[in-house]
């Protein structure tokens, strides 16, 4: 069913008061506050006729209507009007990554308190995938006590919290070659491509077949988020808002968020680049609540994948501004991650 022109606007205008009240919005309010030159009963007949078609519910016969996720989808795609972040928000932006002189990773971590601050809700983050990243070195240093510490280093990072069991008969010079030989397995390799030369791999290896295969494990293990790629930030901002007043909501809240593997698959990773994507109850995401909402954008600068960032909150969100917020910390951090890029190049160059 095709929807009017004014039951579009009657909706609008619900699901901006209840999203700035939290307050089940009546006829009254709509026709004393925004339609002064519409009847009251004009009103109720198409408050009613939304709460048919889905996208209105009502918890009292007498009492005003709240959006229902269908409302909310619907705003989002066709109602909702861009947001305008302040100048204060903005140069809250600018100034929260001026200083940030230190590496990209350490600069992205910043990135979910950011968006806690200005947006008044929990903010999650979930770094870059890693599955695209490519080996540059590999090295096996022996440790003593049948260990060996298995060091990788890619285009963007070190990683070196490995401990690999080798065999006792192993010498320092076995060692040292077992290094050479992961070097020309792997290096040049993304790190998504160690399951497409295992059978290889592990032939090469012989008697060492054991450590080869740890290595594998090893690699595939960093292809997935770690929990120290994972960010919360603002978990107390749960409590500025009303629904989280009912000790229900706080559990099914908590039971999300204090799951770093169950944020990571919420939140997942899109392919373009600041890709906004809305999730809502648990009608979109089976791993959420019915009464949270995920808002999230995937940004990319200078060719390179900087990680997921969004919110998790409400679904009464004031999705306008955490939009808005989202789309303009993507702009700073890519200027920011290509302006580093090009004085790299002109030092490089000199």
């Amino acid at each position: 069913m095709k929807m009017s022109d004014r039951k579009k606007r009657i909706l609008q205008i619900v699901v901006d008061e209840y999203i700035n009240s939290a307050v089940p919005v009546s006829s009254k309010a709509i026709t004393e506050k925004h339609l002064t030159d519409v009847s009251s009963a004009t009103v109720r007949n198409e408050l009613a006729s939304l709460e048919e078609l889905g996208y209105l519910t009502q918890f009292h016969t007498s009492g005003g209507r709240v959006p229902s996720p269908q409302a909310y989808r619907f705003y989002i795609e066709e109602l909702m009007q861009r947001g305008n972040l302040s100048s204060a928000d903005l140069d809250y932006i600018s100034e929260a990554f001026s200083n940030k002189t230190g590496d990209v990773e350490h600069l992205i971590r910043s990135v979910a308190n950011v968006i806690s601050d200005l947006t008044d809700y929990t903010s999650v983050a979930v770094g870059p995938n890693a599955e695209e990243e490519r080996i540059r070195s590999m090295t096996l240093l022996p440790c003593g006590d049948g260990r060996a510490l298995l060091v990788i280093i890619t285009g963007s990072r070190i990683l070196r919290d490995n401990f690999i069991e080798i065999p006792e008969t192993m010498s320092d010079a076995d060692v040292g070659n077992a290094s050479s030989m992961l070097c020309k397995l792997f290096c040049g390799k993304a790190l998504s491509e160690a399951r497409e030369v295992e059978t290889a791999a592990l032939g090469e290896f012989g008697q060492y077949r054991q450590v080869m295969a740890e290595v594998i494990e090893a690699l595939k293990s960093y292809a997935r988020p770690r929990e120290e790629d994972i960010v919360l930030a603002g978990a107390e901002k749960i409590f500025n808002h009303p629904e989280y007043e009912d000790i229900g909501n706080v559990k099914n809240f908590l039971s999300v968020i204090s799951s770093k593997d169950k944020i990571a698959e919420i939140v997942g990773d899109e392919d373009d680049e600041i890709q906004i994507n809305v999730k809502i109850g648990s009608s979109e995401d089976k791993d959420m609540p019915d009464d949270c909402s995920v808002v999230t954008a995937t940004y990319s600068a200078g060719g390179k994948n900087l990680g997921t960032y969004g919110v998790i909150g409400p679904i009464r969100m004031d999705y306008s501004k955490v939009i808005a917020v989202l789309e303009n910390v993507g702009k700073v951090l890519e200027e920011l991650v290509n302006g580093k890029n090009k004085e790299k190049k002109e030092k490089d160059h000199e």
